[in-house]
């Protein structure tokens, strides 16, 4: 036995147990990870599409810029707040198609990445004997918070000149969260003028025009500050809309759907009693007809299962329904680039060669086959790859990703694992019958 076979036959049996390791059981956490990733369909979550106002965008900007800004502002909330595997992905001209796994509240949501998130300062207004300025209800009037820049231009203070590093803080003294933000140095000189001349006073603090808090300025402030007045929840998705910025331009949801985790469970559950009692199927035919040949191509394919499981688990790679069923069509992929080298193997045993001759023959032999049959889907993966991202067809995508890996994966099962296999079977098993070869 040569060398090599066995350093390859160690590297296989490495590659397994790294694998079984990191899948067994299938919600451990390994690596930082827990689980595999489910998409929207099996995970439940919220799927919103939002129609973008170009009209309001900076004259400056293109529609293609307007857009590709909001996508990465939403793309930083949703990654801030913590949503695994989203799908964010601009549709036609305008839209926009959220899908946020595991996110039931559809409310929250919207409010996570719908707000433009524009804060901005005001004070509180005075008539001309110094008394605050009410409306009808009693409620304070506000003018915009203003003050001189660098540039000796007078400039109203907003959320633009913050620094990208807002943080929730518990107040010591009461425990009350507050969100904490600092200013850049054109930011600091505004915000010193203006709480100068605001001692005492109420500051009002607006997001999106709505009044969120209207502390009264104790000191003199710089380059730092706080937004009191909020809940926790409240707390943290300011400061994650404040740390990604303002939207380009407003956002309104025009379609919004609360997808339930039970329908992505029961299908889970079929898909999974489908696969395995198609995979029983296979294996039971491999053994009966192909026999220690068929028996070899089942540890294969257990290695090849447990290897692809780990590679979807670890990357990660959502999985989808339509992932799942390309899962199931790439192993019986995988089954049938054995059948082919079987079969040439059978050919090469009948014509009278010996065991080691045919194998490596029939190896050979079977490989423009099953490398032009993979070449082809590989192509057809990409098509769909590609036209599913283009219509935003999300789950042809999942679809043409997942079986794209389980058939590169596939080859290397073949002409690797199983053919290091049975250079090694084949040295305790001689008998043609075997084989599946009668004579």
């Amino acid at each position: 036995m040569k060398r090599g076979n066995v350093y390859l036959l160690f590297l296989i049996l490495l590659v397994f147990g790294l694998s079984l390791w990191a899948v067994v059981p299938l919600d451990a956490d390994r690596l930082g990870r827990q689980g595999l990733a489910l998409g929207l369909d099996l995970k439940g979550g919220s799927h919103l599409v939002y129609k973008a106002d170009l009209s309001q965008k900076d004259p400056a900007q293109s529609d293609d810029d307007a857009i590709r800004g909001v996508l990465d502002k939403i793309e930083r909330r949703v990654n801030a707040y913590g949503v695994t595997e989203p799908i964010i992905q601009r549709q036609g001209h305008d839209r926009i198609l959220v899908q946020l796994p595991g996110v039931r509240d559809i409310d929250e949501a919207i409010k996570l990445i719908g707000q433009t998130a524009q804060l901005d300062f005001r004070e509180g207004e005075l008539d001309d004997t110094g008394q605050p300025v009410l409306d009808e209800e009693g409620r304070q009037q506000w003018i915009e918070a203003t003050g001189v820049g660098s540039d000796e231009q007078e400039k109203q203070l907003t959320g633009k000149y913050l620094k990208p590093n807002a943080s929730v803080v518990l107040q010591p003294q009461t425990n009350e969260p507050e969100v904490a933000f600092e200013w850049n140095e054109e930011g600091a000189i505004l915000f010193e003028q203006i709480t100068k001349r605001n001692l005492q006073k109420p500051l009002g603090i607006f997001l999106d025009d709505e009044l969120i808090s209207a502390p009264t300025v104790q000191a003199v402030i710089k380059e730092k500050g706080v937004i009191t007045g909020l809940s926790l929840e409240e707390a943290r998705l300011l400061a994650i809309q404040l740390n990604s910025g303002s939207l380009d331009v407003p956002l309104a949801v025009i379609q919004e759907q609360d997808v339930d985790a039970t329908l992505g469970a029961d299908s889970i559950q079929k898909s999974l009693v489908a696969g395995g009692i198609g995979l029983a199927l296979i294996v039971l035919f491999m053994l009966l007809y192909y026999r220690v040949s068929g028996f070899v191509a089942t540890c294969a394919l257990i290695v090849y299962g447990v290897v692809l499981t780990a590679i979807f688990k670890m990357v990660p790679i959502t999985l989808t329904l339509p992932g799942i069923a390309a899962l199931i069509l790439s192993i019986g992929m995988a089954v049938d680039a054995n059948v082919l080298i079987f079969e040439r193997m059978k050919e090469e045993l009948r014509s009278g060669r010996t065991l080691g001759a045919a194998v490596e023959v029939g190896f050979n032999r079977a490989w423009p086959a099953i490398r032009d049959s993979n070449v082809t889907t590989f192509i057809a993966c990409i098509v769909l790859y590609w036209f599913g991202g283009t219509l935003g067809a999300f789950m042809v995508r999942g679809f043409a990703l997942t079986l794209f890996i389980g058939v590169a994966l596939s080859m290397f099962s073949a002409i690797i694992v199983t053919r290091t296999f049975l250079r090694f079977v084949i040295r305790a098993v001689t008998s043609r019958w075997a084989y599946g070869v009668q004579r």
